[in-house]
């Protein structure tokens, strides 16, 4: 059970990216509240996989978080199971194409995906999103590697008033292979967990 588990949090700690509908936080269940982190999960149109969503605010500056978030050479903070990073298209603020693998220990088999991720920043809020859906037939697939292709993430970073910032985070994947969904769902929240309480660990420092 331990090494399942283990197993199972190395492959939902994908980067954060999602899909170009509406995500709106609509019939999230709260499930708990940790390091000033608010956690969600749904359940997921056609699937029996629950999708997650994360909630902070933090005071920090609105351009340390974005250069964080949707920047190809800052990638530490993603996790150190990610084995390879390849971008494979970069415009500035606007558009990024990444490959990457994920490593996972034996007797599991590495993971991989490409992710096409779109930025936008509102003129008016200065609200930035930066999100994603997978990219297909640009990377051939490896017999030695299982695609992942189910998969949407969002980050929304929101100016607020005396220098604070609200984040919201929330995604969707599919680990594909043989991964229960009752294990998956256990852990899901462990997704945004870590993944903000980096964002806020760096940008407080």
């Amino acid at each position: 059970m331990m090494m399942n588990l283990r197993i199972l949090f190395l492959l939902v700690l994908f980067p954060a990216f999602p899909a170009l509908s509406d995500h709106s936080g609509k019939g999230w269940d709260f499930v708990k509240e940790r390091h000033q982190i608010k956690l969600y999960t749904r359940d997921e149109d056609n699937s029996s996989l629950k999708s997650f969503r994360g909630v902070m605010e933090i005071k920090a500056d609105m351009e340390v978080v974005s250069s964080m978030i949707g920047n190809p050479k800052d990638l530490e903070w993603w996790g150190e199971y990610v084995h390879q990073v390849r971008v494979l298209k970069f415009e500035k603020d606007m558009h990024i194409q990444y490959y990457l693998v994920y490593d996972s220990p034996w007797p599991f088999t590495d993971r991989d995906l490409v992710a096409d991720v779109k930025i936008l920043t509102d003129s008016g809020s200065g609200t930035r999103t930066v999100y994603s859906t997978p990219l297909l037939n640009v990377v051939p697939e490896k017999p030695d590697l299982i695609r992942v292709t189910k998969y949407w993430q969002k980050w929304t970073l929101q100016p607020l008033p005396k220098g604070r910032i609200l984040i919201i985070l929330e995604g969707f994947i599919d680990p594909a292979g043989n991964i229960p969904a009752w294990l998956y769902n256990m852990i899901v929240i462990d997704t945004p967990l870590k993944l903000m309480r980096e964002v806020q660990k760096r940008a407080q420092k």
